[in-house]
């Protein structure tokens, strides 16, 4: 049996995001697995942290690979990663179900193809992600 080492790798910048979204800890936990449901990805483990004066950092580790959030609520400001190997799962589906959740005035976007032998800059259309 051989096995495939194609992933995608999404990452995004969200701006404009309510302050009092971006440091609630518990609330970003739920969106972070509600999207990885989205995308059709199995949570295997949640880890987090709230930091003082303000900001989280949610890591959701997945049997695909991972989804993750670190805020920083004073700046509306929040860094969404999302990674997964194979191509049953569609990390695209979950950072667009988060941007869309956190209610961003705008954000962007960067895919890179991964496991193919160089990393590859991909440029699907992400709604309502904005690509750079």
């Amino acid at each position: 049996m051989e096995c495939s080492t194609f992933g995608r790798h999404v990452a995004v910048d969200a701006w404009g995001v309510d302050f009092e979204v971006l440091n609630n800890e518990h609330l970003l936990q739920a969106f972070l697995v509600e999207a990885a449901d989205v995308c059709g990805a199995t949570v295997l483990s949640i880890q987090s942290r709230k930091f003082e004066p303000q900001g989280a950092t949610v890591l959701v580790m997945l049997s695909e690979s991972h989804l993750s959030i670190h805020t920083y609520p004073d700046k509306g400001f929040a860094a969404i990663d999302c990674y997964t190997c194979g191509e049953d799962v569609d990390p695209q589906q979950a950072v667009e179900y988060l941007v869309t959740v956190l209610q961003a005035e705008k954000s962007y976007a960067k895919t890179l193809i991964r496991g193919t032998g160089e990393m590859e800059v991909a440029t699907p259309a992400l709604n309502p992600v904005e690509l750079v």
